[in-house]
C-alpha cells in the first residue's frame, strides 16, 4: 500500500497533487479490494505510515501582493499611532 501511496495521485489519475482521506481510500479498495471507512483509513496512515493531517495554505485568488506591502509600510503604521 505504502508504494502506491508513494506513487503520488497523479498516478492514480488525480488531477490535484493532494491526498485525501477519500483519496486514499479509493486507492486502497482499487490495490486490494477492501473498502474502509474514512477512520479505517486515517488509523494506518498515521500509525503505520507515519502521515500526519496537513491543510494547505489558503490565499486570495486576487491576492495583491504589492498593495498589501504599501498598506503594512503606510497604513498601519498611521492606524497605530491614533492609538
Amino acid at each position: 500500500m505504502r508504494t502506491a501511496l508513494e506513487q503520488g495521485t497523479q498516478a492514480h489519475g488525480f488531477e490535484a497533487d493532494l491526498w485525501t482521506l477519500e483519496r486514499v481510500g479509493l486507492v486502497v479498495e482499487r490495490v486490494t479490494g477492501v473498502s474502509l471507512s474514512r477512520a479505517s483509513v486515517w488509523r494506518p496512515l498515521t500509525s503505520r505510515l507515519g502521515s500526519s493531517l496537513q491543510r494547505p495554505e489558503r490565499r486570495a485568488v486576487k491576492r495583491d501582493e504589492s498593495e498589501i506591502a504599501r498598506w503594512i509600510a503606510h497604513e498601519w503604521p498611521r492606524i497605530k499611532k491614533g492609538r
